[in-house]
């Protein structure tokens, strides 16, 4: 059995004082940016609430707006339908000036897996723009929208610097 070398130290050896990890989220910077809906219900006056930002309904922000626009859509058919003819249309100059479509969160319209046709939805959209996925939420349907954002979210929270 092979060991590695030896090491010897003389005299007292002194521990290192270590302050616990801080979590990544709470070093991430706060960010101006905007919400906005591609359909009704899309879940943005929910998201801004939980995790900062400007809710911007389903109007592009102004010019005196955040230059950050993160596109919402449910992951039913008719919310993921929406989706690529507003990215298509941004990345071709639909976007006001100055106003960047930085990507597109998709909020789980139910519980549990989603069907195979939508599945494959998202990945049509994940292959030409940065999506960013939301569970679904109990608490939320309640109207508690207090609590750190929902555990498989956190890539969002890091993204938009939501400390809670």
């Amino acid at each position: 059995m092979e060991q590695g070398p030896e090491i010897w130290i003389r005299g007292p050896v002194a521990v290192p004082e270590t302050a616990p990890p801080e979590p990544a989220h709470a070093r991430a910077t706060a960010r101006r940016f905007c919400w906005v809906g591609l359909h009704g219900g899309a879940g943005v006056s929910t998201l801004a609430a939980v995790y900062g930002g400007h809710d911007g309904g389903r109007a592009w922000p102004g010019p005196a707006g955040p230059p950050s626009v993160l596109l919402v859509a449910r992951t039913h058919a008719a919310g993921l339908d929406a989706v690529l003819p507003v990215v298509d249309a941004a990345r071709r100059g639909g976007a006001p000036r100055g106003v960047g479509l930085e990507a597109v969160v998709l909020v789980a319209d139910a519980p549990g897996r989603l069907p195979r046709p939508l599945a494959h939805r998202i990945r049509l959209v994940e292959s030409v723009v940065d999506v960013y996925r939301v569970p679904w939420v109990d608490a939320w349907r309640l109207g508690d929208l207090s609590g750190r954002p929902p555990r498989g979210a956190e890539p969002l929270a890091r993204l938009t610097g939501a400390v809670r």
